[in-house]
């Protein structure tokens, strides 16, 4: 009976996390940004939590590999990570 009980719960939140994931994917967000710049993505997205770190103090190489963990971190889509990361890459 436990076990149906925790099954239950983790069904539950899992189906929570999903419509919170597809809601954060809709149409309007998508036309908000499709128009933005790197620059205005960044100052949007990231400097809530980072300050504008040297775009010398990373190789491109590095940035990918930091851009992958943003994108997750910060719930970016493709689009716009790319445009941010690109936008960070050019002052390389």
């Amino acid at each position: 009976m436990k076990k149906y009980k925790i099954l239950g719960i983790t069904t539950l939140a899992l189906g929570i996390l999903t419509v919170l994931m597809l809601k954060s994917c809709s149409a309007e967000q998508v036309a908000t940004y499709q128009n933005k710049s790197g620059a205005q993505l960044w100052g949007e997205n990231c400097i809530r939590c980072h300050n504008t770190p040297s775009p010398a103090a990373y190789n491109d190489t590095d940035w990918t590999t930091i851009g992958l963990h943003m994108r997750i971190r910060a719930n970016l889509s493709k689009e716009q990570s790319e445009k941010i990361f690109a936008f960070i890459k050019s002052a390389n």
